[in-house]
């Protein structure tokens, strides 16, 4: 009871101020890996993330806002996952199948199911629902399938009856599917085919994707230089015709953004090139942090970045890389080599030390 009054407690922290921000892409490499990849975001503290081992036949058990148990489960799919606030709820994972599912925070629009105490044993929250996916399903299909058959409801009922902020997910298999799932209008679950391989925040995946429209002028490259009445007009450098590319940091120009660069740069050779390319492209959204503040005194002295970690998934072989705000070395845990039959649950952290390392270069 003492525990879940803590994730309570770091629950509310994180709903108090709505400032986090996620951007995910999909990339698919000429040798058909099928790579995941995404940022997490939050500038008010710490996550407490750390990387959760959870092997088949786990036994889960979902805690209902009121604190009483609510469904319980037990998992045939071992998988590797990153956690939030508390090691129960995974944030971005990839089980031994392939399938991939992530959370991204979705205010205002979000709107999940009443929680009904006759219920519990029917009901997980939204906190729990990456973990249920991963630990049950190999593809997106069985996901679409089996989603109705659960109520999902906020982890966060407050005393004026308001509820917590809730997410959006994405979810892919290694065979290519990819779907963003969206709990509104008090439950209605809509699925998204996500053919943009992009997905950030608010507003819902429908108005992101319609929104690219207004952008229908941007392409790679620069521009060619012609005469306006007697005025030469040229491009200043490289990049001319990204000129107008929304560059701030809210979800709609991240979105954007973000699938300008992916349908932009070349098509990865291979599942490690695909993997330092969706690196790459995920730099661009990195938030300094103290963006979101107006008096930098408010600014928390324990963070590096807003950005607190990045993750990208080889779905096709089986492997979970990761950065964080600390130590911008990406570690890879290869789930091939996990006997999932066998390993226990596990708790690993992110960082054995919060420090950037660096390697001075001797010149002799």
């Amino acid at each position: 009871m003492l525990k879940y009054i803590g994730i309570l407690g770091c629950i509310m922290l994180l709903t108090a101020k709505i400032s986090e921000a996620c951007t995910g892409i999909t990339l698919k490499t000429k040798d058909n890996k099928q790579i995941q990849a995404r940022t997490i975001e939050w500038g008010e503290s710490a996550l407490k993330s750390n990387i959760i081992i959870s092997p088949r036949d786990y036994k889960y058990q979902a805690i209902m806002p009121d604190s009483k148990n609510g469904y319980s489960w037990k998992g045939h799919y071992g998988f590797v996952g990153a956690s939030l606030v508390d090691d129960s709820y995974i944030g971005e994972g990839v089980n031994e199948a392939g399938l991939s599912a992530g959370m991204f925070f979705f205010p205002h629009y979000g709107s999940l199911s009443k929680y009904l105490p006759e219920k519990a044993n029917e009901s997980i929250t939204d906190m729990n629902l990456v973990s249920w996916m991963l630990s049950n399903f190999s593809t997106v299909d069985e996901v679409r399938e089996n989603i109705n058959k659960i109520r999902i409801v906020p982890v966060m009922v407050f005393a004026d009856g308001s509820v917590s902020p809730t997410a959006h997910w994405r979810v892919s298999d290694a065979k290519g599917n990819n779907i963003v799932i969206e709990i509104v209008n008090n439950g209605e679950v809509k699925i998204y085919d996500n053919k943009v391989g992009v997905v950030t925040n608010s507003p819902d995946f429908q108005w992101q994707t319609t929104n690219l429209n207004n952008y229908v002028h941007l392409r790679p490259g620069s521009v060619a230089t012609y005469d306006g009445n007697g005025q030469k007009l040229f491009s200043f450098g490289m990049g001319a015709g990204a000129l107008g590319l929304p560059g701030d940091i809210t979800p709609p120009s991240r979105f954007v953004r973000a699938f300008f660069y992916l349908s932009s740069t070349p098509t990865p050779e291979d599942g490690y090139k695909g993997v330092t390319q969706a690196f790459q492209i995920l730099n661009n959204f990195d938030i300094p942090i103290g963006v979101e503040y107006q008096n930098k005194k408010d600014v928390p002295k324990e963070l590096e970045s807003a950005t607190q970690w990045t993750t990208a998934i080889n779905q096709t072989d089986r492997e979970f890389y990761y950065r964080t705000m600390y130590n911008s070395e990406i570690r890879k845990i290869d789930l091939k080599k996990i006997d999932f039959e066998k390993v226990n649950y596990q708790v690993l952290s992110m960082e054995k030390y919060k420090i950037q390392p660096y390697r001075e270069i001797i010149v002799k």
